[in-house]
């Protein structure tokens, strides 16, 4: 009986310590603080003196070419890639009906010839007459007026004729600059529509280096003292290039601006259509840093970003200073405030404190 006592007892001391065993650890979990990961990015220096974009060689000068009348192809003497001349025959239209009508103003003209002469004969004899009272002025007045018809008739005759010997001309489509033909939209055999786009032909001397830059790049190369082009197939293969366009509007899917750069000085080898690599050397040679706009926040007139702490992994709350983005800008540009290496919490700026501890989590990829 003792026994059984003695073991109640016992089993009521350890029941008693085991329950305040492990309320002293759930108390300890409650106050261990919740560690928060973070989406993140570094802060990298992509372009450092030198903004570098890859782009195409493209015309700067290209026209769609098209009869200036309406018939049917019988000859196609390039194809896509040819290099043509000023004045080469490119395409022909069947001539047969242009033809028929060239010879119908000839004959309209010779018979206009052959009214305009009759009157001026008429005319002639009537003024003779008139001097020995055999015919009266009125009708010479009349003569007169059928001379000048007669003449009007033959003027008009004469620009049928003109017209049709242009139209006729207009059957074969000749080159209007050196170049090559960069497209081809019609084949032997086809009937064509007065106006319609039959090939696309480009100059050669004229070349751009395009290529698509962001809008926080914009203002670093705007003034860019040097700009070099070099070839992809072969980086031995460079041009100098002078800035010449920057589109005034974004592209609405990629929000790039289309930059064109000239090279007309530029070795054959830079081809239309190759790809190069557009070399800006900013003017200041400084750091270009690029933040996610959703890493910035703004306080009092002023912006911040949570910069995170290597040893602690803390954030810190740290003001910078940046270029004004668009409002569809999806990165901006760092003037100060952020280094090289920084880590910068990407996402849920608004959601932390001064000193929180957080845990580095995805990092964001531009």
């Amino acid at each position: 009986m003792r026994r059984h006592k003695a073991a109640i007892a016992l089993s009521v001391i350890l029941a008693t310590l085991s329950f305040g065993s492990a309320g002293i650890r759930a108390e300890e979990a409650e106050a261990a603080p919740v560690v928060r990961p973070v989406l993140w990015v570094e802060a990298k220096a992509e372009h450092a003196g030198l903004l570098d974009f890859v782009g195409t060689v493209q015309p700067r000068v290209q026209v769609d070419l098209a009869f200036r009348t309406l018939g049917r192809v019988i000859s196609r003497n390039v194809n896509i890639g040819s290099v043509v001349k000023a004045g080469d025959v490119l395409m022909t239209l069947d001539p047969l009906a242009l033809k028929f009508a060239l010879r119908m103003s000839e004959a309209n003209l010779r018979s206009a010839e052959a009214s305009l002469e009759n009157a001026r004969l008429v005319a002639e004899r009537k003024q003779k007459l008139v001097s020995s009272n055999t015919v009266s002025q009125v009708d010479v007045d009349l003569a007169q007026q059928s001379l000048v018809s007669a003449q009007a008739s033959r003027d008009q005759a004469q620009a049928s004729l003109d017209k049709a010997r242009q139209q006729l001309s207009y059957a074969e489509l000749k080159a209007d600059f050196d170049g090559v033909i960069t497209s081809t939209s019609a084949e032997v055999g086809q009937t064509v529509a007065l106006g319609q786009t039959v090939l696309t032909l480009a100059r050669l001397d004229q070349r751009d280096a395009v290529v698509d830059v962001p809008e926080a790049l914009l203002r670093p190369i705007r003034n860019t003292p040097e700009i070099t082009v070099e070839l992809q197939l072969d980086k031995t293969v460079t041009a100098e290039g002078t800035l010449r366009e920057i589109a005034p509007e974004a592209d609405p899917t990629t929000r790039t601006y289309r930059v064109k750069i000239a090279i007309d000085g530029a070795p054959q080898a830079f081809r239309l259509g190759s790809v190069v690599t557009v070399h800006f050397s900013t003017e200041d040679g400084a750091e270009v840093i690029r933040l996610p706009k959703s890493s910035i926040f703004s306080k009092d007139g002023k912006d911040y970003v949570w910069l995170i702490g290597e040893k602690d992994s803390a954030v810190r709350l740290t003001e910078l200073k940046i270029d004004p983005p668009s409002a569809d800008a999806t990165y901006v540009r760092v003037l100060s405030g952020v280094s090289r290496g920084d880590k910068i919490v990407a996402a849920g700026v608004d959601q932390l404190k001064d000193g929180e501890t957080v845990k580095l989590g995805q990092e964001r990829r531009s």
